[in-house]
């Protein structure tokens, strides 16, 4: 659904950041490493890069449906 706020693991803030890597590098017209935009973001932790690089919006697929 949305990206949690904080990381399940260390529990630090990286629901902040969805955005702009979103924006950055997940769409098709981006042509950045997503390694490198988090490496900008700031997110250096594995558990946090994880909890990014791993999420799936699906907001406006089960949006619908409530």
């Amino acid at each position: 659904m949305m990206i949690p706020v904080r990381c399940f693991t260390c529990g630090k803030v990286v629901g902040e950041h969805w955005q702009e890597y979103k924006a950055r590098a997940e769409t098709h017209m981006g042509n950045e490493d997503p390694g490198k935009v988090l490496d900008e973001l700031g997110v250096e932790r594995h558990c946090c890069r994880r909890m990014i690089v791993s999420h799936k919006d699906l907001v406006d697929i089960v949006a619908p449906y409530q």
